[in-house]
């Protein structure tokens, strides 16, 4: 049987499948919110294999995803260097860097309507200067190592994480925040007792957009000067010996270190947030 007779097949039943779970009994629980992703993520694996042999596409255009796992089992001490540099000393000290960071500035914005006119403006400045641009710069600035890098990602994920903070601290209601100073609350009890827990919404959507902007702004300020180790770097130099097999290994592990960030903190924000309308069953 060949590759396109097994797509023409699979790809209906695996359509099926999924159609038949969600609409099942069980369609609600979470065995199938995670068998349907799983079974159509499979699936489509399955059509890249079979039409990339099907039409026998070169390797230097597109592998095969079994190709791409052998690269990825026969090169996993490269990979987990790459990462190492990447994800763990350049994206996570940025992303805890730039949100801290953010959030101090969006306690500094509500205590001064000076700073509220004056740094939302220069962040809105900052936020809209591309990445390609401001890049070198900081390359320059703090070297070829990891720390160029943080540096990167604190400019990507402040902006962000800055709006989302100061739009929460404004979420409570004018009687609210009368209600806790008729009760002599001080700033700082009413901003531990009412706003920041209203607030914890944004915050974790700031959070969550900042997990993807953080490992973006890593990989692509490797491209302008790096040790010879780290995503980015490895990435160029792939695309550059036509070794497109290691590219797409490194995509992968890009693809799930960004999912994995994101899924833990959306994880900490379901159980901090349980009372929000939006984690409510």
């Amino acid at each position: 049987m060949s590759w396109l007779a097994v797509i023409l097949i699979v790809w209906p039943l695996a359509w099926v499948l999924n159609i038949v779970l969600v609409r099942s009994a069980f369609g609600g629980s979470r065995a199938v919110a995670l068998a349907v992703p799983l079974i159509f993520g499979a699936t489509l694996l399955l059509l890249w294999e079979g039409l990339v042999r099907h039409f026998n596409v070169m390797p230097v255009i597109l592998p095969a995803p079994s190709a791409v796992w052998s690269t990825f089992l026969a090169m996993r001490e490269t990979l987990w260097g790459d990462f190492v540099q990447t994800v763990v000393k350049g994206a996570l000290s940025g992303y805890a860097i730039g949100c801290l960071a953010a959030f101090v500035a969006a306690i500094l914005i509500d205590r001064s309507s000076f700073l509220t006119r004056g740094l939302l403006p220069i962040g809105n400045f900052v936020a809209a200067l591309p990445i390609v641009g401001i890049a070198p710069i900081l390359v320059s600035w703090f070297g070829f190592d990891w720390h160029s890098k943080a540096a990167v990602v604190v400019v990507m994920v402040f902006f962000p994480m800055l709006v989302n903070c100061v739009q929460g601290l404004r979420e409570t209601e004018p009687m609210q925040r009368d209600l806790m100073r008729t009760y002599a609350a001080s700033y700082w009890q009413g901003m531990a007792k009412l706003r920041l827990p209203a607030a914890l919404p944004f915050i974790f959507n700031g959070l969550k957009i900042s997990t993807t902007l953080a490992l973006i702004g890593a990989v692509v300020a490797e491209y302008f000067g790096s040790p010879t180790r780290g995503m980015g770097f490895r990435i160029s130099t792939g695309v550059g010996s036509l070794s497109i097999d290691l590219v797409w290994a490194e995509i992968m592990v890009a693809a799930l270190a960004g999912t994995c960030l994101y899924g833990v903190v959306a994880w900490i924000e379901a159980r901090l947030c349980f009372w929000h309308p939006s984690h409510r069953k």
